[in-house]
Formats: C-alpha cells, sequence, structure tokens
C-alpha cells in the first residue's frame, strides 16, 4: 500500500450553536482545532419543525384565478 494516501485523521472539538460541544474525529483542520456550527440539529428548522417560510398556497391560487379565472374552454 502507498503510503501518505490517506488524509490525517485527528480529534477536533464540534461547538453548537447553543454553546454546548463534542469531540469527534475529523480530517477537518488539525488536531484539537474547534468547529463552529452555524446551523446545527438544535437551531435548524428541519429538525425543529418551525420558522419555515412557506408561500401561502390560498393566495396563490387566489392570484391565478384573478389572472385567469375569465378564461374558458369551449367545445365547438
Amino acid at each position: 500500500m502507498k503510503k501518505d494516501t490517506h488524509p490525517d485523521y485527528h480529534f477536533i472539538t464540534v461547538q453548537l450553536t447553543d454553546g454546548s460541544s463534542f469531540q469527534t474525529r475529523s480530517t477537518w483542520g488539525k488536531e484539537g482545532d474547534t468547529l463552529a456550527l452555524d446551523i446545527d440539529p438544535s437551531s435548524h428548522p428541519a429538525w425543529t419543525g418551525g420558522n419555515q417560510r412557506l408561500l401561502d398556497q390560498g393566495g396563490q391560487v387566489a392570484r391565478f384565478n384573478k389572472r385567469f379565472g375569465g378564461l374558458t374552454l369551449k367545445k365547438g
């Protein structure tokens, strides 16, 4: 096997947005570095289920009907 083909795999500290942290092994950074996350499971809407911006479907339909409601398909 060739030498030095694999990246350096070492311990880093991951700091979550709520201030808590844990140690894990990674190829990111150097031994002992701290990775500060901007988004994590404690703050991301995909995990928390809140603060998602959804389009108002009723508003979209109402706007469509306002623009195209008078059109009809006449069968002759």
